[in-house]
């Protein structure tokens, strides 16, 4: 398994994060448990703020905080000095509890309902990031009847068809979200938008998926970008401001992945975008970008307990451990690979492939179908890295199954940041009624 971070192996053979032993950790706090560097993400954070950067042109790095958000999580990103994306009414009362600033926060969604809303302009965050034509009529009904104002981007969708798994793509033709640069009325909608008295229509908003390892994809979308820039400019006389390019930079999951050198690809992503902008004759926008996966991602491990092993008549070798799909449904959603490492056991030799599978009732709880171990026994921690980003955020209740606890280490210290359920939360919301 790759170490990232602050992650080594101590003098035990155990693995060490955040200066903390994992063995500790899950005395202490229990299993399963999510284990999040916090140095890491610092590190990551500054790696974005000081390289997404240049000298004549303005940027802007937001966190997409639906890959991990707790109101730790929002007091270190504001700490850092980054915005924040929001794309629920969860998300933005998380956001507002944690006092984050409320001009850096982004709010996003393809079906904001008015509730949330009325949250987002009763509470002036910065931007919020129309989706479609019904949402900005509700949107501009609500800041009529409050006599409010808000700043806006508008989503497009440039129609740009980035490799990676086709339930993180986002700007093919038939994708939910937001309005294509190529519909027939585009160019009348946003000169609506532009005209409304109580909104100001500050850009636009685009983002091709997730997982790219392509340079191109990302550098041909600020083309296609610029130029519809440029053609709203031209058609119906109308200033884009700010760009934003989404995010969806690819990270390391496995040997396969090859993620992007970001600093040298930044240098010439931004670059590109103001010499293009002034080959076009266009006032060059404001650059705005939304990493998400790539900065919590690879600060995350996730701890179990093992408690059998089985090996089936076909010769197919089980190792079964006490979380599940319900904390990590990303295997069984869309193919998501991890690596894997016995984190008591760190300097045995692995020496057979093993299926790493959960406790749910489904056949399809498997977190690794193959992976290569020392044989684990009862009790033995399996220690799954790279789970930063949606693990926590996409963890459910299936099976009734207890949410785990989330701890950030750093320096040696660990401090619990959510609390693991209990069986009494699980039933917290029901109603119980006469038989």
């Amino acid at each position: 398994m790759k170490l990232f971070g602050t992650m080594e192996i101590n003098s035990e053979g155990h693995l060490e994060i955040g200066g903390c032993d994992s063995v500790s950790l899950a005395s202490e706090y229990g299993t399963p448990l999510y284990i999040v560097d916090e140095k890491n993400i610092r590190n990551r954070c500054r790696i974005y703020k000081e390289s997404f950067t240049s000298e004549s042109l303005q940027t802007e790095v937001i966190y997409a905080s639906k890959a991990f958000l707790n109101i730790a999580m929002c007091k270190l990103i504001a700490n850092e000095g980054l915005s924040l994306d929001v794309v629920s009414g969860g998300e933005l009362y998380t956001a507002i509890k944690a006092d984050f600033p409320r001009q850096k926060i982004y709010f996003h969604g393809n079906n904001k309902l008015e509730s949330e809303l009325y949250m987002a302009v009763e509470n002036n965050v910065g931007r919020i990031i129309i989706d479609n034509v019904n949402e900005f009529k509700v949107l501009s009904t609500i800041t009529k009847n409050i006599g409010a104002k808000v700043e806006v981007l508008l989503r497009v969708n440039p129609g740009i068809e980035a490799y990676t798994h086709e339930y993180i793509s986002t700007t093919k033709s038939d994708s939910k979200f937001g309005e294509s640069i190529f519909a027939d009325g585009i160019y009348d909608f946003i000169k609506e938008i532009n005209d409304d008295p109580n909104i100001s229509f500050k850009g636009l908003h685009s983002h091709i998926g997730s997982q790219i390892f392509e340079e191109g994809s990302f550098l041909e979308q600020a083309t296609v970008m610029l130029k519809f820039i440029k053609s709203l400019n031209n058609k119906i006389g109308v200033q884009v401001n700010e760009l934003n390019l989404g995010g969806g930079f690819g990270i390391y999951y496995t040997e396969s992945d090859d993620p992007i050198d970001l600093p040298s690809f930044f240098e010439r992503l931004l670059s590109e975008i103001d010499e293009q902008s002034n080959l076009l004759g266009i006032i060059p926008p404001k650059v705005l970008i939304e990493p998400g996966r790539s900065i919590v991602a690879n600060a995350g491990t996730t701890l179990y307990k093992v408690g059998s092993t089985k090996t089936t008549y076909s010769g197919k070798n089980y190792v079964f451990v006490d979380g599940s799909m319900a904390d990590n449904i990303r295997p069984a959603l869309y193919g998501a690979k991890h690596e894997f490492c016995l984190a008591n056991r760190m300097n045995d030799k692995a020496e057979k492939d093993f299926a790493i599978t959960g406790k749910c009732c489904e056949s399809g709880d498997i977190l690794g179908k193959s992976f290569k171990l020392a044989k684990p026994n009862r009790g033995d921690l399996v220690a799954v890295s790279s789970t930063g980003a949606y693990n926590y955020s996409m963890a459910s209740n299936y099976n009734r199954l207890t949410k785990p606890a989330v701890v950030f280490v750093k320096d040696g210290k660990a401090k619990i940041v959510v609390r693991r359920e209990t069986y009494e939360d699980i039933i917290k919301n029901d109603v119980d009624i006469e038989g």
